[in-house]
């Protein structure tokens, strides 16, 4: 589909309660029409980059196609990557929807953390696809990911240990402009109280469940609709495994958000997925519904 710059001088008409207003378009197709509020009143003149068909108006209640509204966030098709000659991920296909929690598990060394980084762009996929809100992201950086709404919580953590606990949170909103990324979002604070404790101790000094929540409220500072999180119960004590798993439950009951949860623990994934996925040797070899998992011997598949 071509592309076109088109200028436009929107001139508006008094209306009581609303102005209908004639778009002039000085380079492109005809004129338009459409109505803002009046207190929105004035002449504004700009330029934007648009698609012809995104010019020419629709029939009334009816979207283009891209509109049309879905439960799908992720989609990744027949997805393969090799470390040498090692074949470490063998055609993986799933959907990660919003308002879920997609629990992916797996005894070590199954290709886990290279699915996620492939899905992160920190490795390239060398086959398959991968797409995003309807889109592909296939070729994207992680930097290009992330400004489209992906987080990732990696293994390990990975915070930064001589910054503050606040210093930590300010990072996750980099992908914001500097006039919103001055202050760390309240409900950060509303769902790790412990972080607003510990605001001004660095983080290097927390316990090993304090990063991992620190990790997550990082990674939630940047407003994702996608979470990845990649064994966030690895090294934690029972007690904030607990919290951290409220704190999942809380976030997808949201609905505006789908979470990717990668796990070894079966019991914490098992209470949390509303779908789940097994990988074993690189491939996908279960997947359903996170109520049927004791039913459907996932639990056989995982454990050592």
């Amino acid at each position: 589909m071509q592309m076109s710059l088109v200028s436009v001088l929107i001139i508006p008409t008094l209306r009581v309660g609303m102005h209908p207003l004639r778009l002039r378009v000085i380079n492109g197709p005809p004129s338009v029409h459409c109505s803002i509020p009046t207190q929105s009143m004035g002449t504004i003149i700009f330029s934007i980059r648009k698609t012809a068909s995104r010019i020419n108006p629709l029939p009334q209640g009816q979207r283009q196609p891209s509109e049309k509204r879905t439960n799908l966030m992720l989609q990744v098709e027949k997805l393969h990557q090799y470390y040498g000659g090692s074949h470490i991920l063998r055609g993986l296909s799933f959907d990660v929807k919003i308002g879920e929690v997609t629990c992916l598990l797996g005894r070590n060394g199954v290709g886990k953390t290279t699915l996620l980084k492939v899905l992160m762009g920190l490795l390239p996929a060398k086959e398959g696809a991968v797409q995003w809100e309807g889109k592909p992201i296939t070729g994207f950086k992680p930097h290009q990911r992330v400004h489209s709404g992906i987080a990732y919580v990696p293994q390990g953590r990975e915070i930064f240990g001589r910054l503050t606990v606040e210093e930590n949170l300010l990072m996750g909103l980099s992908r914001f402009p500097g006039s919103q990324a001055k202050q760390v979002p309240a409900f950060i604070y509303e769902l790790f109280p412990v972080l607003l404790q510990m605001k001004h101790r660095r983080g290097g000094d927390l316990s090993g469940g304090q990063q991992q929540q620190l990790a997550i409220g990082r990674a939630l500072a940047s407003r994702p609709r996608l979470l990845i999180l990649d064994e966030p119960t690895e090294g934690i004590q029972p007690s904030v495994i607990k919290e951290i798993g409220a704190v999942i439950k809380t976030l997808a009951a949201r609905g505006d958000m789908a979470i990717l949860l990668v796990e070894q623990f079966y019991d914490f994934a098992a209470e949390l997925a509303d779908q789940y996925i097994v990988m074993s040797r690189g491939e996908i070899v279960q997947q359903g519904r996170g109520e049927n998992m004791e039913t459907e011997g996932v639990r056989g598949l995982v454990t050592i």
